[in-house]
């Protein structure tokens, strides 16, 4: 359910890091490789190249070693990489083999794997100050980030560098990052200059349809004046800015472009002054129209009836962070870099200097390749661009003045980003073009003097134009877009929103190319104004390649055990829809009948109810579950939940090394928001109520009192995350009386306010499904207050449903339906709150076990052997050792168990370290 299985936390850029000692190991132009052990998996460390195979790396300098270094020609995820480049690895009794509490290789002290029991016992999940953590690096970055997939969701691509290391995590990312560079353990020290292009791929030069575009444009008006989504009445006026500068670009002023502008004034108090005239305005709203107003020669400082100058120029934060504020300089409000951007861009096009601080925001938003990152990142935060940002920034700092030497740097990193096809990608590592960034980065480039690479995008992007005129947001797409559609016509018609105006006609004759050839789109969009199409999602869920033997999930990765956390997550979105209520029956009959899986294991395997270790995360899961659909939770798999629940709730915070309890209140093990929430609704739907009180009590008081939103982790570590504030609020809106009404107010109106333009809300892996689909269950508490809201995230997780009826992880990134993602995204999508979803079982009849199941099979991990090594950097392929085998999972298969392995295995994001592993540590739930 949630962030807690999704792993989806925070936006990329913030991540979470292992502490090392400053004296483990120290890198310099002249490291020596030393050269290691073999282990029998491991391809020689010379047949990675930039262009083939990806390379991984082990720093064992915590444990007086050094870094090692392993090969592997063809990985095929990022565990794969780890084990096939020769490192030895064991998991926990409790998630099993996939998720990663120990490494070990024959290169270093004879294979010894790393912690070793008397420092971690890998029975549950480590703790967070000592966890290994799980870097990333594609081609031509020189800094490391924190990998937004799991390394069983990861797929490496050539020239791929990953790090593994061990210690304590921060939040932000700002300590704790590998003490060593990726060029410092990249396949021959580096990016090979010879295979990234300097002046552009070898193309030739096209021209976009820049009429047919207008005219494609002008057909998604309504009334001739302003675009409004399918199924809305009411303007989109984020859209009718974009068709606005598209249509200035195209033809200059006319009396469709007259309409728009007049209709975008009319707006401007509802689209830019929604909090009321005297308020902060939306400082992307603002800047956005007063672009409008300076391209076609009307008066930004009075633009239907408001100084958008003055009022963005006034409004900057002097400090941070702080509510509306990241840091220093930000424009109150502003999220994304994109909007700082042209906030900085509309003072300077009306003639007003902008206060430093703003330009200083945008250069502390250039990472160390010269990308720049979507998220308004704080100072020293880890920082991963993109090239559509980047293309925008540079040009919007190149204009403002004195930062030729931060424009240069971005230059060249746009240069490089190129594909040899002549476009650019959405994000950095993807083979992928994407048409927004191709023509941001031509716009830039243009003006910047790249005028061969500028001209090979817009070739690129001239495939890419659909034949009625518009383009798609992605390489191949068959359904055109407006946010696509207009910055591919200013890239097409030489133009930026530097220096587009209205003011001067076009001086070039129109382009005399004909229309492309290509077909129409074949696809059906969703009906207007609804959400996902949920029959579509149900039968993804529950086909035999994902819900195994109709019964339950499989963990990440070639994997026996089920993910019974992943499992209840499923019956959830089938309570919620009732679309297959004959599969539900299936699935909880499985979990309520001490069903096994491959490997015998039952859910209370999972939940550890009437043990030591009891879970109180994953006990309030199974009997919410057992709750929904009128099962006893008093007697459910044979234990007594309720009874489990009560027993976990601690009296006292646990002295260390004990781990059981963070504090009083808190309920055993469950380490995180979610954990303790589904606590509170199982005893509250219980009618323990009374009982409950210290739980209760102790998650109200983790609430931010400024903001209203809720942290990830327990204790609070600062954060702010949606997913767990929407699951907070479910579970306090469902206390019987007023205590904790303005509690619940308030978070839902934080929410509401971290929504992005898309619809989407901000998580770990970029705009998330996951936060998404909890935001519209969270909102639904008062569906009245916050329908339109909902309305927005409901057509945004319809865009991101997928051909099968999945659904992608998150808005960019690797594509592809995530059985994760689409359990949330189905059920979130109805709006039902746990805390009052019923569903009855009656009349419904178990699926028969398909007759192709397989018995179940018990791994048995064996045992790793190998030679000494030394500090330094150290190859696993190298002579010198003897051979090494994989010691905790020999050649079998294994994976995640559960969304315990968030910490490594599904798509985490990153505020803290603990948000990937609070699921572990909170029930794995």
């Amino acid at each position: 359910m949630g962030t807690a299985q999704q792993h989806d936390r925070r936006t990329a850029g913030r991540r979470l890091l292992s502490l090392f000692s400053a004296a483990a190991v120290t890198f310099a132009a002249s490291v020596a490789f030393v050269t290691g052990a073999a282990p029998a998996a491991a391809d020689p460390i010379e047949k990675c190249t930039p262009t083939v195979g990806a390379i991984v790396a082990v720093d064992f300098g915590p444990f007086g070693g050094g870094v090692v270094r392993g090969c592997d020609t063809t990985p095929t995820t990022g565990f794969e990489l780890l084990r096939d480049g020769g490192f030895t690895t064991e998991g926990t009794q409790h998630d099993g083999p996939g998720f990663i509490c120990r490494i070990g290789n024959s290169a270093f002290n004879a294979g010894k794997q790393y912690p070793t029991p008397a420092k971690e016992a890998c029975v549950l999940t480590p703790q967070a100050n000592a966890y290994w953590s799980y870097w990333i690096a594609s081609p031509g970055q020189g800094s490391w980030s924190y990998s937004p997939l799991g390394a069983m969701s990861r797929t490496p691509k050539a020239g791929d560098v990953d790090a593994w290391v061990f210690g304590a995590t921060s939040v932000g990312g700002t300590t704790g990052r590998p003490t060593f560079t990726p060029d410092d353990v990249r396949a021959k020290g580096g990016t090979d200059p010879t295979e990234t292009p300097t002046d552009g791929p070898s193309v030739p030069v096209g021209k976009i349809d820049v009429p047919a575009a207008a005219r494609w444009v002008t057909q998604r008006l309504h009334d001739g004046s302003h675009v409004v989504d399918e199924g809305s009445e009411t303007p989109n006026y984020f859209l009718t800015t974009e068709a606005a500068y598209a249509l200035a670009a195209a033809g200059g002023k006319s009396p469709t472009l007259d309409k728009v502008v007049a209709r975008l004034a009319a707006g401007t108090g509802e689209y830019a002054y929604a909090a009321g005239p005297k308020e902060a305005p939306d400082a992307n709203a603002a800047a956005r129209l007063a672009l409008v107003a300076a391209i076609t020669e009307g008066d930004p400082r009075d633009f239907g009836g408001h100084d958008l100058l003055g009022d963005l120029k006034k409004n900057v934060c002097a400090s941070g962070p702080a509510p509306g504020c990241t840091a220093k300089g930000d424009f109150t409000g502003v999220s994304y870099g994109d909007g700082q951007a042209l906030a900085v861009l509309a003072l300077l096009r009306g003639g007003v200097v902008p206060p430093a601080d703003t330009v200083t925001r945008l250069t502390q938003l250039v990472c160390e390749d010269g990308s720049v990152t979507s998220i308004l990142i704080g100072p020293g935060e880890n920082c991963d661009g993109d090239p559509m940002t980047t293309g925008l920034v540079a040009l919007v700092l190149d204009e403002a003045g004195g930062n030729d030497a931060t424009v240069a740097k971005s230059v060249a990193y746009l240069k490089k980003a190129q594909l040899r096809s002549g476009a650019f990608p959405a994000f950095n590592g993807s083979t992928v073009g994407s048409v927004p960034a191709t023509a941001y980065a031509a716009q830039a480039l243009r003006a910047l003097g790249q005028v061969r690479a500028a001209d090979t995008a817009v070739w690129w992007l001239s495939r890419e134009q659909l034949a009625e005129g518009g383009f798609g947001f992605d390489e191949g797409a068959e359904e055109a877009g407006l946010y696509a559609t207009s910055p591919a016509v200013l890239a097409g018609s030489n133009t930026d929103l530097v220096t587009l105006t209205t003011k001067v006609p076009e001086p070039t004759k129109p382009p005399t190319t004909p229309p492309t050839t290509t077909p129409p789109p074949t696809t059906t969009p969703p009906p207007p104004g609804e959400g996902p199409d949920l029959k579509k999602g149900v039968a993804y869920i529950t086909s035999p390649a994902n819900l195994r033997q109709g019964r339950f999930y499989l963990a990440d990765g070639s994997t026996t055990r089920a993910d019974f956390g992943l499992t209840i997550d499923g019956a959830f979105a089938l309570a919620a829809t009732g679309h297959d209520n004959n599969a539900l029956r299936t699935v909880v009959d499985f979990l309520d009948q001490g069903g096994r899986d491959f490997e015998a294991r039952t859910v209370h395997d999972w939940t550890n109810a009437g043990s030591a270790h009891a879970m109180g995360g994953s006990m309030g899961k199974a009997a919410v579950l057992a709750q929904v659909v009128e099962r006893d939770p008093r007697d459910f798999g044979g234990k007594d939940l309720i009874a489990g629940l009560a027993d976990a709730v601690c009296t006292a915070k646990s002295p260390l090394p004990d781990r059981s309890c963070t504090d009083k209140g808190a309920y055993t093990y469950a380490m995180s928001v979610f954990g303790q929430s589904l606590g509170v609704i199982a005893q509250v739907r219980a009618g323990q109520t009374k009982a409950a009180e210290a739980p209760i009590g102790y998650l109200a008081g983790l609430q931010h009192p400024s903001s209203g939103a809720w942290p990830s982790l327990i204790p609070p570590t600062g954060d702010a995350d949606v997913d767990s504030t929407a699951m907070a609020a479910m579970a306090l809106d469902l206390v019987p009386g007023d205590a904790h009404a303005a509690a619940v107010d308030k978070a839902l109106a934080w929410i509401a306010s971290r929504q992005l333009k898309g619809g989407g809300f901000p998580g770990a892996s970029g705009t998330s499904v996951n936060s998404a689909a909890l935001a519209v269950q969270g909102l639904s508490l008062d569906a009245e207050k916050y329908g339109e809201q909902i309305a927005k995230a409901r057509k945004f997780l319809a865009s991101q449903q997928n051909a099968d009826g999945g659904f992608n992880v998150a808005e960019k990134g690797q594509r592809g339906s995530n059985v994760r993602a689409s359990t949330q995204a189905v059920g979130g999508a109805t709006g039902i709150s746990f805390g009052v979803l019923t569903r009855s079982l009656d009349g419904t009849t178990p699926n028969p076990l398909p007759s192709s199941s397989t018995a179940p099979v018990i791994v048995t991990p064996g045992d790793s052997t190998g030679s000494t090594g030394g500090p330094g950097i150290v190859n696993t392929d190298g002579p010198g050792g003897g051979a090494g085998s994989l010691a905790s999972t020999g050649g079998q298969a294994l994976g995640l168990a559960g969304a315990a392995a968030a910490l490594v295995l599904a798509g985490w994001g990153a505020v803290v370290a603990a948000r990937r592993r609070r699921t572990a540590m909170g029930g794995d739930l």
